[in-house]
């Protein structure tokens, strides 16, 4: 029997895209922006106290209507890319909401224009002292500000420049049909058949992947040095002497933090990923692996399959172990349709918690197809919509988390979802499974997102100083720095050199993948303070962290758990967390005679010894015959 799988309900946003709420919406912004501007713009210097405190209110009030309208507009965009209706309606609503926003543009760039001491007489007032958090946000980048009109013409262009290139990667990557097993699959369900059992499927998946990528590059090769051309012109205008910079100040992160981060883990290779990789060729008893065999499931144990229900119960039931608070908020994603699961023809691929408004709610989008990875997959998505879900009491302006806390809260909700499942699996094998699985997952979170950052970061900076790059060039860019992250074990050639164009974060979000590392290696030791007991009362402490949004940078937050980002060990603790999963792994692997390559050199030993001893029988019986 087929399993029905959730479908999300937008009506908590609006009815329809033509309905009636929708319109009413989009008419009362326009006209509220428009006064808005007639009446705050060129007056904040001179503004009152209580009177800046308004702006910011009715700022904050103007915002949320555009982003309730954008979610909505995405979301249904999201699920059905090859509706000509809905992907018009989407592009029309990003139009018109650019055209708003546009008249908002002078609010920031008046605000960062305030020296601090005159910024310093409208704190004076408490409803603006609330919003202090987001002044700072907005104020950290003052200095790569430009003019109004300049600000203004960035602004306007951008729905015709790098967002039409984003919807044109999107569309295509929806349309795109792999033909596997005499199937054609959607993008997502193709990539899910490089982690099937059957090396020959696996095999096929990626090379049909590749293939087909191959056949589009000239389409995706254009679409990312457009992009990175686009940026690199808007960061010379700005001042940004290196293509992170932007990124890092939005994530309330220093430079030297990051630079920290992919040091260390670049320094972790060998001792980290090169070690497993090895280790896993030995389970799978080949001398090297394929790049599709990187994610295969072990040898020998029934692949196991989870249902839906199963897969909620599991990540409800490890939320509820750690905080009943969690449980109870995670269960409203599905008893009230918060959530879309199955894959589908013109849907996204991939998996995404949208935060929406304060005033509504998150929603989780996945494509689930009942592996183990699609169970964390959900307790990875539905960290993120606990974290917006509480999050959202802090109101628009001061929800927005930075990506470096925003994924430590979902990689939080995978481990505790993975330690559940190996506390209540039984079988040596499937434990030792599952940490095999766990730790390749933590590998593909903190080592592989840093080579994606290591490719995007030599592609911006390529693109900077050789101009537009060849589809050759990208591919060759991208085959060196897998290399160095998998290592020798692992081969990465032409039959996998295109796999760069179906990662969406490099198109959608230029360096956003290294907050995937550092909200791995900041839960790595936020969960080894929680399992050593050492934080009282922790748990509570962890969901009103969460709930402060982007009210605090990570300094401050982690501050209670006795932890400290910017020192230079920090990172190497959490990434000696993956290591000692490693360590384990070359344990059990002789302990449980996991070594499948070593298994078959014995038998061939015996085989040969077999050969021999019958060759000398044979030459004794004959001398005798004589």
């Amino acid at each position: 029997m087929v399993q029905q799988l959730p479908q999300w309900d937008l009506k908590d946003l609006y009815p329809s895209m033509d309905s009636p709420e929708l319109k009413k919406d989009m008419a009362t912004v326009q006209a509220g922006a428009l006064r808005f501007e007639t009446h705050y713009k060129g007056k904040l210097l001179t503004a009152s106290a209580d009177e800046f405190a308004r702006s910011i209110e009715e700022y904050e009030k103007l915002n949320e209507t555009l982003a309730r309208l954008d979610a909505y507009s995405y979301m249904l965009h999201s699920t059905n890319m090859n509706d000509p209706e809905i992907s018009a309606f989407y592009q029309n609503v990003q139009e018109k909401s650019n055209d708003i926003s546009s008249k908002m543009l002078f609010f920031e760039l008046e605000l960062n224009s305030l020296t601090d001491d005159q910024l310093g007489q409208k704190l004076t007032s408490p409803n603006v002292q609330k919003y202090e958090p987001w002044i700072k946000n907005v104020r950290a980048a003052r200095d790569h500000k430009l003019p109004e009109n300049m600000e203004k013409l960035l602004h306007d262009k951008s729905i015709s420049s790098s967002a039409s290139w984003i919807r044109l990667f999107d569309e295509t990557m929806a349309g795109l049909r792999f033909n596997i097993g005499g199937k054609k699959l959607t993008e997502p369900e193709a990539v899910a058949k490089m982690s099937d059992p059957d090396i020959n499927v696996r095999h096929e998946a990626c090379a049909e992947i590749n293939r087909v990528m191959k056949e589009n590059m000239p389409v995706f090769s254009l679409i990312t040095n457009t992009l990175a051309k686009d940026k690199q012109i808007e960061d010379q205008w700005r001042g940004y002497e290196r293509p992170v910079s932007a990124r890092n100040i939005e994530n309330q992160v220093e430079d030297e933090v990051v630079d920290a981060l992919v040091e260390s883990v670049v320094q972790s290779h060998a001792d980290i990923s090169h070690r497993y990789y090895e280790l896993k060729a030995q389970w799978l008893g080949v001398d090297h692996l394929d790049y599709s065999d990187r994610n295969a499931p072990i040898p020998d144990l029934p692949e196991k399959k989870y249902s839906w229900e199963e897969a909620k119960k599991i990540v409800l039931a490890a939320y509820n172990e750690f905080s009943p608070q969690m449980a109870e908020i995670g269960k409203k994603f599905f008893d009230n349709n918060w959530i879309d699961v199955a894959p589908k023809e013109g849907k996204e691929g991939g998996a995404y918690a949208h935060p929406t408004v304060p005033s509504a709610h998150p929603y989780l989008m996945l494509n689930f197809m009942g592996t183990s990875n699609d169970v964390m997959t959900l307790a990875h998505e539905l960290g993120h919509g606990v974290h917006q879900y509480l999050a959202r009491e802090q109101g628009l302006l001061k929800s927005n988390t930075p990506i470096t806390l925003a994924e430590t809260a979902s990689i939080f909700g995978e481990m505790m979802t993975f330690k559940y499942m190996l506390k209540h699996e039984k079988d040596p094998k499937q434990r030792f499974a599952m940490l095999a699985e766990k730790t390749g997952s933590m590998i593909n979170s903190s080592i592989r997102q840093i080579a994606f950052h290591r490719f995007e970061t030599e592609v911006h900076t390529a693109r900077r100083t050789e101009g537009e790059l060849s589809a050759e060039r990208l591919n060759k860019i991208w085959t060196k720095t897998q290399n160095d992250a998998l290592g020798p074990a692992v081969i990465n050639d032409d039959k996998s050199e295109a796999m760069w164009a179906t990662v969406p974060h490099l198109i959608h979000t230029p360096f956003y993948v290294y907050g995937y590392a550092f909200g791995d290696c900041l839960v790595n030791s936020l969960y080894k303070v929680y399992e050593d007991g050492k934080v009282d009362d922790f748990s509570n402490k962890y969901m009103q962290m969460l709930a402060k949004g982007g009210s605090e940078r990570h300094q401050k937050m982690l501050k209670p758990f006795g932890l400290d980002a910017s020192k230079p060990d920090f990172w190497k603790k959490g990434l000696n967390v993956v290591k000692g999963f490693v360590d384990e792994l070359e344990v059990l692997t002789d302990q449980l005679g996991m070594n499948k390559r070593k298994q078959s050199e014995f038998k061939n030993e015996n085989n040969v010894k077999k050969q021999i001893s019958a060759c000398d029988l044979k030459q004794i019986k004959t001398a005798q015959s004589r």
